[in-house]
């Protein structure tokens, strides 16, 4: 007899209605009021008396859910337990993460995290998006790490943050002096891009498509460091994650410029496999996430 069983019974019971106590476990009806009739069979007994509305439990029902309870409280307070102990497998939280996320972001996190949670550290590999996804379909990590995050049926999504995507340009560049500049001023210019096949190019073509601008893409990259370099020679301008600019606007090797005229943003998100139990370090992990960077970048756009 299964955990679950008994506590879809409790539910069902608590709340007089087979289709509260399916809800309250994510099942359907049918699934909750089938539970409830095989433990009867099981006992040999009739637990709910179903033909009044709201539903009310019989003698032995009320007898089998007040003793329901307290095996539930137990069960999850020892699973609870249990998850808090420290292990080996516990210890190091895997992270796969794209590569555009910011490396100087990431490196003070994760320090943070190993100041606050040692001996747990955190092991990040950087992936392109599509071998993200897979590592945590498959497993071989903890989390991943991705911008604009799709739904798939194996993954769970936890939305992170979002981050203002801004006009970079070299210090000479005729932008360069704007503290705002509109969409349209990008018409025409030389552009250096991310590659074809992923998800940020195809937003940042849909944005420019959007307002009716042309760019000539000169060059196309498939992470943002190489974009950066390309821009700090001069090979065009580029529209990139502004917390990913930090090094390069404190040393005036870039100009990070907000449009004034639209919104653009890069969501990031973090998966992991649905159904996966994730350990307490990797939860811990999340949280200093979540509650840790707010992706705003910097202040200053010089």
């Amino acid at each position: 007899m299964q955990v679950e069983a008994l506590k879809i019974f409790c539910d069902v019971a608590r709340l007089r209605s087979f289709s509260r106590g399916a809800e309250e476990n994510h099942v359907t009806q049918s699934t909750a009021s089938q539970t409830v009739h095989h433990l009867e069979e099981h006992l040999g007994v009739t637990l709910i008396e179903r033909s009044q509305r709201p539903l009310r439990l019989t003698t032995e029902g009320q007898t089998f859910y007040d003793g329901c309870r307290e095996i539930i409280h137990r069960y999850f307070s020892l699973e609870r337990t249990v998850r808090a102990i420290p292990t080996d497998a516990n210890a190091v939280v895997r992270v796969a993460a794209i590569y555009s996320i910011g490396l100087g972001d990431m490196s003070q996190l994760t320090q943070k995290f190993a100041e606050q949670f040692a001996p747990a550290r955190v092991q990040i590999e950087y992936q392109p998006p599509d071998r993200v996804y897979a590592s945590v379909a498959a497993e071989n990590v903890d989390l991943g790490i991705v911008s604009f995050p799709r739904s798939m049926r194996e993954l769970t999504v936890i939305p992170w943050r979002k981050e203002p995507m801004v006009l970079v340009c070299h210090p000479k560049h005729r932008l360069a002096r704007q503290s705002k500049v509109s969409v349209g001023a990008l018409d025409g210019e030389n552009f250096v891009a991310f590659d074809e096949n992923l998800v940020i190019r195809r937003e940042t073509d849909r944005f420019l498509k959007k307002h009716g601008i042309s760019v000539n893409v000169a060059l196309a990259f498939d992470n943002v460091e190489a974009i950066k370099r390309a821009v700090e020679v001069a090979s065009g301008v580029a529209i990139l994650p502004l917390p990913t600019l930090h090094r390069e606007i404190k040393s005036r090797a870039l100009v990070a410029i907000p449009f004034k005229d639209a919104d653009f943003v890069r969501p990031l998100g973090l998966i992991h496999r649905r159904g996966k139990q994730l350990y307490t370090n990797a939860q811990h992990f999340i949280g200093l996430l979540q509650n840790g960077s707010n992706g705003n970048g910097s202040n200053g756009h010089h």
